[in-house]
């Protein structure tokens, strides 16, 4: 970013290299994009059983919450694989961690999911 431009010119470009990291995320990461599927089938889910106003709340920021850790996840991957790109005992454990805290989310997740979904099902 150029110091010059305008505080306004320069949002509209960190907007542009957030989009570029989503779509590089989205185009190639199995995970993100097995996530990605999910959060559209929860959402036609939710349009069928109209949840309410308070479970979209909730299942959007569950969704969101997964996705952007694992967004980070995939960034402290990256980043320990060009630190030390030789498998390496210390970089394994920062990579589990990093995938750890998808997990927890992932699990808080699925229980917001059965909280909302389980009463319209049976």
């Amino acid at each position: 970013m150029n110091k010059k431009d305008s505080f306004f010119i320069n949002r509209l470009k960190s907007i542009v290299f957030a989009f570029r990291g989503a779509y590089f995320l989205l185009k190639t990461e199995a995970s993100i994009q097995v996530q990605f599927a999910i959060a559209v089938f929860l959402i036609i889910l939710g349009l069928y059983f109209n949840i309410s106003s308070t479970e979209w709340f909730a299942q959007l920021l569950a969704i969101g919450i997964v996705m952007s850790i694992e967004g980070l996840n995939t960034a402290i991957e990256e980043v320990a694989n060009f630190i030390h790109p030789e498998k390496h005992k210390k970089i394994g454990l920062i990579k589990d961690i990093a995938a750890g805290a998808v997990f927890i989310a992932v699990v808080f997740t699925i229980a917001i999911g059965l909280i909302i979904y389980i009463p319209k099902i049976f």
